[in-house]
């Protein structure tokens, strides 16, 4: 009876071995929360200079062949789509925009295994012309938050303004107190001035195009007040003295 006992006693050390092993395999995956460890090192957002905008490339999805995603720059929001590549070194990926607006084209670039948080490349338009042509790019990765504390009018995110916060505003300050509340939320610009004001902050990340559903009922109230004295600057601007 002794040796059945050994035997039997082997059997079970190597059945909780092996189911040891798996529950570790899946902690690996479970923990990433993704389908494969490259999905981990890809996705994410990544923000930097493109010509003379801001863009942010957002990867949404990724398998160990494909990836998917967004890029936000220019006042667009186009979803693209296409293949990854893993060498020894680098992930190359090549991704198409849609095609039916003028500014879609195709990004190839690469995020080397040593700086993940870093993507270089190159965008080509499926349209060039004299003012869409292609762009070299290196950009950083950086999520996207909400901060309601940064810009020079952080109150308008913060509480409610009174008349005597807006009545002595000139119409250039009072369009950049409402236009920071949609920045805060990472509203992407196509106004080339409202751009050129914003993308030059730190604080500033191209996220969306549309903030409906992200304002504040703080916020939406305040814009309203901030548009009514807009207005009011813009009729009688010389009678205030502006």
């Amino acid at each position: 009876m002794k040796p059945v006992r050994v035997i039997a006693s082997v059997f079970l050390c190597f059945l909780f071995s092996c189911n040891s092993e798996q529950k570790n395999d899946n902690s690996i995956v479970l923990k990433g929360e993704a389908t494969s460890v490259m999905d981990v090192n890809l996705l994410g957002s990544f923000v930097g200079n493109f010509g003379d905008n801001k863009i942010t490339i957002l990867i949404t999805k990724a398998t160990s062949d494909s990836v998917a995603g967004r890029s936000i720059v220019g006042g667009y929001d186009r979803p693209f789509s296409g293949t990854v590549n893993r060498s020894k070194d680098a992930y190359t990926i090549s991704v198409r925009e849609p095609g039916d607006e003028q500014h879609d084209g195709i990004f190839n670039f690469s995020i080397n295994a040593k700086t993940p948080d870093e993507v270089k490349g190159n965008w080509s338009p499926y349209k060039p012309t004299a003012t869409i042509n292609a762009k070299e790019y290196t950009l950083k990765r950086k999520a996207f938050l909400y901060l309601k504390d940064v810009g020079d009018f952080p109150e308008a995110s913060n509480r409610l303004l009174t008349e005597d916060d807006v009545n002595n505003l000139a119409k250039e300050e009072l369009q950049n107190m409402r236009n920071e509340i949609f920045a805060r939320h990472g509203y992407c610009f196509k106004m080339k001035s409202l751009r050129e004001n914003f993308e030059n902050k730190d604080w500033y990340i191209p996220n969306t195009v549309d903030v409906k559903r992200d304002l504040t009922d703080i916020e939406i109230k305040n814009i309203t007040l901030i548009k009514k004295y807009e207005k009011y600057a813009v009729e009688f601007g010389d009678d205030f003295g502006r």
